[in-house]
């Protein structure tokens, strides 16, 4: 692997990224509310993973974990955002209270994670299940794929009648998880039943309309990952405007693929309009891996109290396929990982203009966050002022 910095950067423009202030109220949820959902259950247990780069008083979506005991909700939550081994997860204890995790990888992800014990009854008259799903972004609910999912089904299609109730916004995600003990036409044949006899269920209760997205998941392999970037994407008013980017720098790049990833959890933000194949996600995981493994071992010095991934960072891997793999910091929390074929890469200064370019428009993007941001809490606290005043 050949690694270099550069730490010249040419000056650059982005283009008319003000016409996406409008889909940011999207991610915006009343302050009010969650004020009073995070009051409402002292036996929550609080915790901050990545990177914490969140706006003061910012209000972040919610993506629920729900399914039955031993389902591996937990492990998918320390597997994804913990760097945790699989098989560590062998010895997690079962949970018993709900946890609440924010999880601030990055500007554009930074959400919290609720993970709720299989064993609790949250549609109990003395819970307020509407105060959980109000201003819910995602519920992620986990079936495992090696048990009798008969029951997991029967809770599946409570919950989300329920949630759709309350909340016609949720994006409803099933996880048949632990399939990697499975074979592959075992593991479609799993899911075609279980997608029958889901919507199925929503069918005879006259809730069509309801769309449930099935994604089978193990965390011994790099499909909880990609099925966790699915969900973290549709939390996202910014998408189109990224993968636009996207595709305008690899079209004057000469570049084949380009993903947009998050460095603490591998999940990828975004990634141009080609196909995403597996095997080249698997990659780029693999080599966000080497570079902050290396960079842990020799970038730093015991004096420093810097982070292994930081503006300088920037990695090139030559694979044995003419292909060549182009790692570039995008912001403190991203990398662009890029794949080109090796004539290509000989334009590397081209591409590293273009590239500069995309961090120019990928921070225009931010700034119109953070003034949005600003103006909603200025308005807040004037509004609160004139109610006072009022009584």
């Amino acid at each position: 692997m050949d690694k270099e910095t550069n730490k010249e950067a040419c000056p650059g423009n982005s283009e008319d990224m003000e016409d996406t202030e409008d889909s940011f109220f999207g991610y915006l949820d009343d302050e009010d509310d969650l004020e009073a959902f995070s009051d409402a259950d002292p036996n929550v247990e609080d915790g901050v993973t990545g990177f914490n780069g969140s706006l003061p008083g910012e209000v972040k979506p919610r993506i629920l974990l729900m399914g039955l005991r031993r389902s591996g909700k937990s492990s998918i939550q320390k597997v994804v955002f913990h760097k945790m081994s699989p098989n560590e997860t062998l010895f997690l204890e079962s949970t018993n209270k709900i946890c609440r995790e924010d999880v601030s990888s990055s500007s554009f992800v930074s959400f919290q994670i609720w993970d709720f014990p299989g064993q609790i009854d949250f549609f109990d008259p003395t819970f307020d299940y509407e105060m959980i799903f109000r201003g819910t972004g995602a519920l992620i609910f986990v079936i495992d794929a090696q048990d009798d999912y008969v029951e997991a089904l029967c809770r599946l299609h409570l919950t989300v009648t329920r949630a759709y109730k309350v909340n016609p916004d949720i994006n409803f995600e099933v996880f048949i998880h632990k399939v990697d003990g499975l074979t592959d036409e075992h593991k479609i044949e799993k899911q075609r039943d279980i997608y029958k006899r889901s919507n199925d269920d929503m069918a005879d209760s006259g809730l069509e309309q309801i769309h449930l997205s099935f994604y089978l998941t193990s965390i011994y392999d790099h499909s909880i990952f990609e099925a966790f970037s699915k969900v973290v994407q549709k939390l996202i008013p910014q998408l189109p405007a990224l993968e636009n980017l996207l595709n305008i720098f690899i079209s004057n790049s000469g570049v084949e693929k380009a993903f947009l990833l998050d460095v603490v959890s591998k999940i990828y933000i975004a990634t141009d309009s080609s196909p995403v194949d597996m095997q080249t996600y698997e990659l780029c995981c693999d080599m966000i891996d080497v570079v902050i493994d290396i960079s842990c071992i020799y970038g730093l010095s015991d004096a420093e109290a810097a982070l292994p991934y930081d503006k300088e960072s920037m990695a090139i891997i030559h694979l044995n396929n003419v292909t060549v793999m182009y790692l570039k910091e995008v912001t403190k929390f991203l990398a662009m990982v890029c794949f080109l074929r090796k004539e290509s890469f000989e334009r590397k200064g081209l591409i590293d203009y273009n590239l500069h370019c995309f961090k120019k428009a990928i921070q225009d993007v931010f700034d119109v966050r953070v003034k949005l941001q600003h103006n909603r809490k200025f308005f807040h606290r004037r509004t609160s002022s004139k109610g006072s005043s009022l009584h």
